[in-house]
C-alpha cells in the first residue's frame, strides 16, 4: 500500500510541475505581450486563467483523496500538505500573470513607454528566477535552490520602490505619462507579490524536507 501511495504522490508532484510551468508561461507571455504591445497574445494569456482554476481544483481533490485513502504520515503527509499549499501560491502567481496581460490593450495606446518599463523587465527576470528555483527546490527536495531567497527578495523589493520613485518623477514632469506609469507601479507590485509567493513555496518545501518551519522575510 505504501508503494502505491508514493507512486500516486509522485504523480501528483508531476502535476504540480505542470501547473508551475503553466503559470510561468502565463507570466512570460504577459510580459512579452507588454513589451511588444501584442494584444492577441495578451488575450490568450488571460484565457489561461480557466486552466489554472481547473488544475487547482483537480490537484486539491486528488491530494485530499490520498490523505483520506492512505492516512500518510511523516514526509508523505508533509508532501501532500505542501502540495495543497503550493496550488494556492501558484494560482496566485498565475492570476498576477492574467492581471498584467489584462492591461496590455490599454497600455498599447501609450507609445512609446516611459523609461521605467525597462526596469520592469529587469525586475521580471529576477522574479522569474525565484519562481523557477522554488519549483526546482520542490521537485528535487533540495534547499540549495532557496538558500539566498531572503537577499533576492530584498533586491526585488528595492526594484519595486525604485520603479515607484522613478514613475512618480515622470508623472510630475509630464502628465502624459501618468496612465502608463500608474500601470507600471501596479505591475511592479504584482511582480513583487510573485516573488513573495516564491518565498512561501520555499518555506513549505523546507517544512516538507525537514519537518521544521522557516520564515523567509
Amino acid at each position: 500500500m505504501a508503494k502505491e501511495m508514493r507512486k500516486e504522490i509522485f504523480a501528483l508532484k508531476k502535476e504540480i510541475g505542470d501547473m508551475g510551468n503553466l503559470v510561468l508561461g502565463m507570466l512570460d507571455d504577459a510580459m512579452k505581450a507588454l513589451a511588444t504591445q501584442d494584444i492577441e497574445l495578451a488575450k490568450v494569456t488571460v484565457n489561461k486563467k480557466h486552466k489554472i482554476r481547473e488544475l487547482d481544483a483537480d490537484i486539491e481533490a486528488k491530494a485530499l483523496r490520498l490523505i483520506a485513502l492512505y492516512q500518510p504520515m511523516a514526509i508523505d503527509l508533509r508532501r501532500l500538505a505542501t502540495i495543497l499549499k503550493m496550488i494556492t501560491y501558484l494560482a496566485r502567481i498565475g492570476r498576477y500573470g492574467k492581471d498584467i496581460a489584462s492591461v496590455v490593450e490599454e497600455l498599447s495606446r501609450k507609445k512609446p513607454y516611459p523609461a521605467p518599463f525597462v526596469n520592469i523587465q529587469h525586475m521580471w527576470e529576477h522574479t522569474k528566477s525565484m519562481i523557477v528555483d522554488a519549483l526546482k527546490a520542490f521537485e528535487e527536495s533540495d534547499s540549495k535552490y532557496y538558500a539566498n531567497f531572503e537577499q533576492r527578495d530584498d533586491e526585488i523589493d528595492e526594484m519595486r520602490w525604485s520603479i515607484f520613485r522613478e514613475c512618480i518623477t515622470y508623472m510630475m514632469e509630464d502628465a502624459k505619462t501618468i496612465t502608463p506609469c500608474a500601470f507600471f507601479i501596479m505591475i511592479s507590485r504584482y511582480l513583487e507579490r510573485c516573488g513573495d509567493n516564491a518565498c512561501k513555496i520555499a518555506e513549505k518545501v523546507h517544512y516538507m524536507v525537514t519537518g521544521e518551519h522557516k520564515e523567509i522575510t
